[in-house]
């Protein structure tokens, strides 16, 4: 069992710090922070504060090419998540489900996260369609006069 928690500790670990660096990083922090914290004293308060100053850390390795850096912080929350889990073995299942909840879809998975779309590129005089597999669509435009054409 004691392998186990150790392998489960070192995969939390380094999902941990390769979210660092991801847009879903506040989501990570936030339940990450939940996790450890369980809201004891204000705890997650302050686990999330020490979650952000290693995502510091991290970014700012990364950018110096450190790996040193980024590895002796994969290590701290190694250890954090290995002492979680031997104190309470019945939070494995939890941490599991955090990770599951953390990787990035399959290759041709779909996604049904949050989706922001935006059009640019100045005025569009017709419909604007976007999304993802459109099936059947038909669109029936009423042809609109473009501003700055006149009609005779």
């Amino acid at each position: 069992m004691e392998a186990e928690l150790a392998a489960l500790a070192v995969s939390g670990a380094t999902t941990l710090v390769g979210s660092m660096v991801t847009d879903s990083w506040a989501h990570v922090r936030d339940r990450v922070a939940a996790f450890l914290g369980r809201d004891r004293d204000g705890q997650t308060e302050q686990l999330a504060a020490e979650l952000e100053a290693a995502r510091g850390e991290v970014t700012a390795a990364q950018e110096s090419e450190s790996a040193s850096v980024t590895e002796e912080i994969q290590a701290e929350w190694r250890s954090r998540l290995r002492r979680v889990l031997r104190q309470d073995p019945a939070l494995a299942q939890e941490l599991r489900a955090l990770l599951e909840e953390f990787e990035p879809p399959a290759e041709g998975a779909r996604c049904a996260g949050s989706i922001s779309n935006s059009v640019s590129g100045g005025v569009q005089n017709a419909p604007v369609v976007q999304g993802q597999d459109f099936y059947g669509l038909s669109i029936n435009f009423g042809g609109a006069i473009p501003p700055g054409s006149a009609q005779g």
